[in-house]
């Protein structure tokens, strides 16, 4: 059996030391190893090293596994957690994850694990949204604007009129004023009211 392992720590300031450690103690050895220095907010086939994982799994012929110490190192939600296995799966690699007491998240088992967490976190989103829709609607009620703030003021909108046509830069229009130079492109192409 090919064992591959994958860790990720978030910053250049933590290693995976401990992930590799408790890997082994576990009675894992490594054919390969691959670690990714990333945020987990990053989905796991943007991270470099994962790519790389998933290229040399569907490369490798003879029966094959995965093994990480924790769960939230094959993706940044548990969406992108089943997309990863899923194509491990598909890849013919089982997946184990030792937090889980080294359940095999291609098993049967595994799989409802994997179906509730989805439910679980597809609950949260729905949740999520209709917070943020009722936060909204009260807004709305109070009279508060929403969006982002306006930058600019009418007086401003003239002024960085004036340049434009005095032929001031763009980008010098943008200093002087303080605001984006995509804000003085937008005032200058008359996209922008104040």
């Amino acid at each position: 059996m090919h064992t591959f392992i994958y860790a990720r720590v978030s910053t250049s300031g933590q290693t995976t030391e401990n992930q590799l450690l408790e890997i082994e103690r576990a009675g894992y050895e490594a054919d390969a190893i691959f670690a990714d220095t990333i945020s987990g907010k990053v989905p796991a086939i943007e991270r470099p090293e994962f790519a790389k994982l998933m290229d040399t799994i569907s490369r490798t012929r003879k029966p094959k596994r995965l093994i990480v110490s924790k769960l939230d190192r094959l993706g940044r939600d548990a969406v992108d957690i089943l997309g990863s296995v899923r194509a491990l799966e598909q890849a013919g690699c089982s997946v184990r994850v030792l937090q889980l007491g080294d359940l095999d998240l291609t098993s049967s088992a595994g799989k409802l694990v994997l179906s509730t967490l989805a439910a679980v976190a597809e609950i949260e989103r729905d949740f999520l949204v209709e917070r943020t829709q009722a936060g909204l609607a009260r807004a709305r009620v109070e009279g508060k604007r929403l969006g982002r703030p306006k930058v600019t003021n009418d007086d401003s909108v003239e002024s960085i009129r004036n340049a434009l046509s005095g032929g001031v830069s763009v980008s010098q229009i943008a200093r002087d004023h303080g605001v984006s130079r995509a804000t003085v492109i937008r005032v200058r192409d008359g996209e922008y009211a104040a």
